[in-house]
């Protein structure tokens, strides 16, 4: 028997180094044990909870005040006397139309689009609350360039940054909650998080309206990054507690240097350190394209899950539709009150029924569904329920001739829409397994801007340009809310499964390959 010579290495370029095998995690007959508990965080749910929640409300407080009449104003127009008066807020400084003007409340939607599908897959690889930082850093430099913008394309542009920030939050922040709720109270957490965005966006009215009349409309977009940035920190600065369904980081960079790296042979010699040096070719290592090819085959397969399953698909459909209304009265409202029932202070008055109604409705909707068992079949009963309520309320204030019925009637129908918010997510998060949390919610939430209020806002430019009737124009598209709950009411008859506690197959099969190749058998290796 002789030893093999022990040679140094000649070059880093040609060496790749291992940990030495026996700092490696021992493998155990069940693969999940070779994933090292993550170490204990800063976070208790309490302050995950609250965090979540102050990040969702800043970033909803950004949607009200850009369509505040403070910030986002009027075009200049001129009376049959021929007097002149000017424009005010973005739309005046910068000449807007009504189509442009509903664009730029859309031009997020870009970002968004391009960026959840990203952040949603970097989190099975990433530390998540990593991911959230580098987003909401993204945000808080492009809400600043909001207020810095000088025409239409540069304060577009800034709100399509803002849209990839949001980009990482949305995907990951439910599924964080979803974890660590507790058992019996996991939808009306989950309201207290959704309530942030009826709250946000009426907080965003008022404070629009006051900083835009008072100091300047771009006053306004620099006091919100200001709000954000130290959440931007705080997501480097801490370690996050881990999502169910997907390993930890530490762990899932030793499996890729276990998978791509190649096959131990008699050419691996360990060195005094302990740590191996493997003579590698270029045929033999791992390149990007590779990584991110698997990436991409991971995305289609798990995408292509989503797209099969009827349930989640039924639920997003049914949400396309109730956000389509949505997006109309969030940006719009407003206005159309104001042209509608000549209100003294449009901003004040819709504000005031969304934080009220939102903030009652939403909770009110998370703590019936626990206290009737939070289940699918139930969230179903009570989107399609609530929804129909909710739009025959909406439908009778618009067409109401007095200021005080409609109050009260909007008032009525915004509580019973509100209280969808926390059921509709519910099912998100339950219909599909724990791994595939952060991309159901990333394509729901692509999908109610693309095909809900996205399209809505210039809709309804163009449809007020055409009637020059805002009555009529709300009327048209709030009779969509009765589409959204026929939608829903189908899903009650589907066959629905909660997969909260299903394994994810794709990490335990991961595992179980790593564990049948050994990284190494002996320190040192000996040839006949």
């Amino acid at each position: 028997m002789i030893m093999a010579q022990v040679q140094p290495p000649q070059s880093p370029s040609k060496f790749a180094q291992f940990p030495n095998p026996n700092s490696l995690p021992p493998m155990t007959k069940n693969p999940k044990a070779a994933i090292s508990a993550p170490k204990p965080s800063w976070f208790s749910p309490e302050r995950l909870l609250l965090i979540l929640c102050l990040v969702n409300l800043i970033n909803y407080i950004d949607r009200g005040a850009i369509a505040s009449n403070g910030v986002n104003g009027s075009i200049g127009i001129c009376d049959e006397s021929g007097i002149c008066h000017a424009g005010t807020g973005i739309q005046g400084d910068f000449k807007l139309n009504n189509f442009q003007d509903g664009v730029l409340s859309s031009a997020f939607m870009v970002g968004l689009l391009v960026a959840s599908p990203i952040f949603a897959s970097l989190a099975k690889s990433h530390n998540p609350f990593r991911l959230i930082g580098v987003g909401l850093s993204i945000w808080t430099f492009a809400t600043a360039g909001c207020g810095s913008s000088f025409n239409f394309w540069s304060i577009a542009i800034c709100r399509m940054l803002v849209g990839v920030g949001e980009a990482s939050f949305i995907s990951l922040a439910a599924p964080f909650i979803d974890d660590h709720a507790p058992a019996d109270q996991k939808s009306a957490w989950l309201a207290m998080f959704y309530m942030c965005i009826p709250t946000g966006v009426a907080i965003g009215y008022v404070y629009g309206g006051f900083v835009g009349e008072s100091i300047n409309w771009r006053c306004a977009f620099w006091g919100e990054a200001l709000l954000m940035l130290p959440f931007a920190v705080l997501g480097f600065a801490v370690k996050p507690l881990q999502l169910k369904g997907l390993p930890p980081t530490e762990s899932t960079e030793l499996l890729e240097s276990i998978e791509t790296s190649p096959l131990i042979e008699e050419s691996e010699i360990p060195n005094i350190n302990g740590c191996v040096t493997v003579d590698c070719d270029e045929t033999s290592c791992s390149c990007p394209a590779t990584k991110f090819l698997d990436q991409v085959s991971s995305f289609s397969k798990d995408l292509k899950v989503l797209l099969l399953d009827k349930v989640y698909i039924v639920n997003v459909l049914g949400y396309v539709s109730y956000n389509f209304v949505i997006g109309t009265y969030s940006y719009w409202g407003p206005k159309a009150g104001y042209n509608i029932y000549h209100m003294s202070n449009p901003d004040l008055m819709f504000g005031g029924i969304t934080i009220l109604c939102g903030i009652l409705g939403t909770l009110t909707g998370g703590l019936v569904l626990d206290a009737v068992g939070a289940t699918i079949h139930n969230a179903f009963k009570l989107l399609a329920g609530a929804t129909m309520l909710g739009a025959i309320f909406c439908f009778s204030a618009f067409c109401a001739k007095s200021l005080h019925i409609f109050v009260v009637f909007f008032s009525l129908g915004e509580l019973l829409l509100f209280s969808t918010q926390a059921p509709v997510n519910y099912v998100s998060l339950h219909c599909v397994k724990p791994g595939l949390r952060p991309l159901s919610m990333a394509i729901s939430t692509l999908s109610i801007h693309i095909f809900g209020d996205v399209p809505s806002s210039p809709l309804v430019g163009i449809v007020q340009d055409y009637v020059h009737n805002w009555r009529e124009t709300t009327l048209i598209f709030t009779s969509v809310y009765f589409v959204a709950s026929g939608i829903w009411f189908i899903g009650i008859f589907l066959n629905s499964v909660d997969k909260f506690e299903e394994d994810d197959e794709e990490e335990v099969s991961t595992l179980v390959q790593a564990n049948k190749e050994p990284l190494l058998e002996e320190h040192h290796l000996r040839k006949d």
